[in-house]
């Protein structure tokens, strides 16, 4: 016997549920990349990692789940962009530390303006918008928590 027919009806009810809300944030990731016209998520994603501190390429990897290609490809076009300096960290020649320069931060503040724009009028859509804006931070926290606990467990 299929597994949700095991659950029930209030199981696939809830089911339904969390799959619509799984196709709305992936819907929404596209809008917001829309916004951030000057920006792809990916760019957006690597700019935001750095201007919360990870300032190397391996730490960003890691809290984004990228691969260090992906992330070394970014970082390629970011610093052409003019987006992103990278400098050798003192005592090890491996290290490359990441900041954004003058440029990046500017475009990061405007790209996120604009997203700030999009959510808040979709949240003003809905029967709560403070309720959708509080738990967006929640799944943002949950992340950060599940990522924390990858690196501990290494």
């Amino acid at each position: 016997m299929p597994e949700s027919q095991k659950q029930g009806p209030v199981a696939e009810d809830e089911r339904a549920r969390v799959v619509q809300a799984v196709r709305a944030l992936a819907r929404a990731s596209r809008v917001l990349e829309r916004a951030s016209g000057e920006l792809n998520l990916a760019h957006y994603r690597v700019l935001s990692a750095v201007a919360s501190g990870d300032e190397r390429a391996s730490r960003v990897a890691a809290r984004l789940a990228l691969g260090k290609p992906t992330v070394s490809a970014a970082v390629d076009a970011l610093c052409r962009r003019g987006l992103l300096t990278r400098t050798a960290e003192a005592g090890d020649q491996r290290a490359i530390a990441l900041a954004l320069t003058v440029a990046g931060r500017s475009l990061l503040e405007r790209v996120e303006d604009e997203m700030v724009a999009t959510i808040t009028g979709l949240s003003a859509r809905t029967p709560n918008p403070a309720q959708v804006i509080e738990s967006l931070g929640w799944i943002g926290g949950a992340i950060d928590q599940v990522h924390a606990e990858r690196i501990a467990a290494r």
